[in-house]
């Protein structure tokens, strides 16, 4: 990713790591660039029968971004919404303290945002990502991931300035896991230490 994005090499530029997997291919791609490294911590709105499955993702700032097909298909209602959104939130905050502490996200007026993640699955996790950084007003917005399928990367590719996607896959079947030789779940302790190397 790095060769595709030299332009922002030695810059005022910002990679932007989704928690968690997204954390270790931020560190690596803002060590090549020689750019700080800064942590997001979304996550998914999962279905509560089916906790693997989500139907939509929540940012920090409360930005929510919702399959609304799916949605319309599970009926739920928007206090039902909510409902599932609010153990999220907590989550969210619960990281955020564990991460970065009281330490304030950096101002991104006028620098270049680079948002990275490990993959895409359907999408939705980046688009509030991408949304949320965007109020940020950073001067331009780069969404960039190692391997997406083809229909997410169409549905993503509308929320960022910018898109680097190394390897765009037509397959029927689908897993961000099955592009990675090792592909653990990350822990905090792994997310801290990466956020604490220096550039």
């Amino acid at each position: 990713m790095a060769e595709r994005l030299p332009t922002y090499a030695d810059s005022n530029a910002v990679v932007l790591g989704i928690a968690r997997g997204g954390i270790a291919v931020g560190r690596a791609l803002a060590d090549e660039l020689r750019v700080d490294l800064e942590p997001l911590v979304p996550r998914k709105i999962p279905i509560p029968w089916s906790p693997e499955m989500g139907y939509g993702a929540v940012m920090p700032d409360g930005t929510v971004v919702l399959n609304e097909l799916l949605v319309r298909q599970l009926r739920f209602t928007r206090e039902e919404i909510q409902q599932h959104v609010q153990p999220v939130l907590a989550e969210i905050q619960r990281r955020q303290r564990v991460y970065v502490g009281d330490v304030e996200a950096p101002p991104l007026t006028g620098r270049t945002a680079i948002v990275v993640d490990d993959g895409l699955a359907t999408g939705y996790t980046m688009i509030a990502a991408l949304r949320s950084v965007r109020k940020r007003e950073p001067s331009h917005l780069v969404m960039a991931v190692p391997v997406s399928p083809q229909d997410s990367l169409e549905r993503v590719r509308r929320e960022a300035d910018e898109v680097v996607c190394l390897l765009v896959s037509r397959a029927s079947s689908f897993a961000v896991a099955m592009f990675y030789d090792e592909f653990p779940e990350m822990r905090d302790d792994e997310v801290i230490r990466l956020l604490r190397r220096t550039r």
